[in-house]
């Protein structure tokens, strides 16, 4: 056990590879947003009262933001805009859906709170990580 606890004791590979990868799987949401326009985002925050240009921010938590985390830099503030995003994203889009669960058994929020949570991992342990 000794010897598989030495193999896998890489703190720096293991904090860089998951800010590499909450920073892809982010940047293929924003893409849809650059694709596909932000007029649901829009129509979202107009009906809760809010001015719909808010809904151009989604590009900096979506692209702007994992971004920086590719390239190692801003870490912490960018990881903490994207936690912003996913739970502005779940006020917005997915309050309704908190308590619900799948057909399948899992919980309808668990991609949103994975994001969220990630961030907030890459965040607090970002001095473990190759730019320390």
């Amino acid at each position: 056990m000794n010897a598989l606890n030495k193999l896998f004791d890489h703190p720096r590979a293991g904090t860089l590879l998951l800010r590499w990868t909450l920073a892809i799987l982010m940047i293929f949401h924003g893409w849809a947003k650059v694709t596909g326009g932000v007029s649901g985002i829009e129509g979202m925050l107009v009906a809760k009262g809010l001015p719909g240009l808010l809904a151009y921010g989604v590009y900096i938590g979506e692209l702007i933001a994992p971004l920086f985390l590719l390239a190692g830099v801003w870490v912490v503030p960018a990881a903490l805009v994207i936690a912003i995003n996913m739970a502005v994203a779940v006020g917005l889009a997915h309050a309704t859906q908190f308590m619900e669960i799948t057909a399948t058994g899992g919980w309808r929020l668990e991609l949103q709170a994975f994001f969220f949570l990630t961030a907030l991992v890459v965040a607090l342990t970002h001095r473990l990580g190759p730019n320390k």
